[in-house]
């Protein structure tokens, strides 16, 4: 039985089922074999704060493995190599991967291709020379790209990044610093976005270019891990970016528009952390209506209790309620529509209420809900992250906001 009221298209419902057969036959074993080494931080993490070398081996297996059987890439343009499937496949496939593995899982994000770690849209922009050089090895899952934009002083305002790319040659040199840059302590690529012409940037009429750069290249160096929550590890970087030399064929889009192409980036961003939030709270909601049928205090299950019941049934409604947002905004931009009101709705509401879904089925479990073991402390964390990346709920707010006093009230 379903609770959507119409049909899915047939080849998504195949591709998320082939996927799903994917996470139980690859996925979900690598995860009992692992448990040790994925779920104590003294071993998931190096000295140094990044993934130790195993879990790094992990990520890539799972990568390749996704490769092989078709799914990594399928939902990046078919001009680069991929499968070429829209939004709703990757708003789909997604949220089942979510719902069926749920907490702390660090080989999550690779089942499918992230916009950001990737083969992505953003990749048709790059030069043939820069396809030729990155593309085959980051297509069957063997490499992998991060996303440099955000900086210390350039958050939710990107449009104030200091890094600066000065004409040298036919090429330039990159300076500068980046911050919160998820991937980049152990990916091969980086998409690097700096000014390229500060008049321009300063009117906030572009100014800002993109390239490829490698991150093995001469000046970049991932200076320190980030460490979120307590934890001894991260996956987020901060860099330091020092004369880097870069070519012509390092260019990513036109210059002096790479803004643009860094906003389409985001606008990925929001489809998927839109269908992370939901699978993640209805895999919590289920793991907590589970518990209630069979937990006992004072002579009845506790799922007999409407203190107990209720609060679980507004958290089902709300996610119902995201779940379908989220259909609908990739249903729009599949059909060619922007939607920048509709995704900034269904992103903005769907991490919050995830996170409260979540929230609630750890009090559900009582003091089991706060063990490690249950998984939902994990999901609680990496849910009040996504109510930042991506765009914060305060931006998204004041982007309905802009887009309702322009006149765009279709509700």
């Amino acid at each position: 039985m379903s609770a959507i009221g119409f049909q899915l298209p047939e080849d998504v419902v195949a591709v998320r089922d082939g996927v799903m057969r994917f996470v139980e036959a690859e996925v979900l074993p690598r995860l009992e074999r692992n448990h040790a080494l994925l779920n104590d931080p003294r071993l998931t993490y190096a000295a140094d704060g990044r993934y130790a070398p195993e879990v790094r081996a992990l990520i890539r297996e799972v990568r390749m493995a996704s490769a092989a059987a078709g799914y990594y890439a399928m939902c990046a343009p078919a001009a680069i190599g991929g499968g070429g499937l829209g939004h709703l496949a990757y708003y789909v496939a997604w949220e089942a991967v979510y719902r069926r593995i749920g907490g702390h899982s660090i080989l999550t994000p690779w089942v499918i291709a992230h916009w950001a770690f990737g083969p992505s849209a953003m990749l048709t922009q790059a030069t043939p020379e820069a396809q030729a050089r990155c593309l085959d090895a980051m297509i069957t899952g063997r490499t992998s790209m991060c996303f440099g934009l955000s900086e210390p002083g350039a958050g939710s305002d990107a449009s104030m990044i200091k890094t600066r790319a000065v004409g040298d040659g036919d090429g330039w040199r990159i300076t500068g610093r980046k911050l919160w840059t998820t991937n980049s302590p152990t990916a091969e690529w980086c998409i690097v976005f700096a000014v390229t012409d500060p008049g321009k940037a300063q009117r906030k009429a572009g100014g800002i270019s993109g390239f490829l750069v490698p991150t093995d290249a001469e000046g970049f160096e991932v200076e320190s891990v980030v460490r979120l929550f307590g934890h001894p590890g991260g996956h987020e970087g901060a860099l330091v970016l020092e004369n880097i030399r870069v070519e012509p064929w390092q260019l990513v889009g036109a210059l002096d528009d790479g803004f643009k192409l860094a906003l389409y980036g985001v606008s990925l961003g929001r489809i998927y952390n839109s269908a992370r939030a939901v699978g993640q709270g209805r895999w919590a909601i289920e793991k907590a209506l589970g518990y209630v049928k069979q937990r006992e205090a004072f002579g009845a299950k506790i799922a007999e209790y409407q203190g107990v019941s209720f609060p679980l049934a507004r958290a089902a409604t709300e996610l119902h309620a995201a779940h379908l947002m989220g259909l609908n905004a990739a249903m729009l931009l599949d059909s060619g529509e922007r939607a920048v009101k509709e995704l900034s709705m269904a992103k903005a509401y769907a991490v919050q209420v995830g996170y409260r879904a979540v929230d609630q089925a750890i009090q559900a479990h009582g003091a089991m809900g706060l063990t490690n073991e249950v998984g939902l402390v994990h999901a609680l964390q990496d849910l009040r992250i996504i109510n930042i990346a991506d765009g914060t709920n305060e931006i998204l707010a004041r982007t309905i906001a802009q887009r309702l006093l322009a006149g765009d009230i279709e509700l």
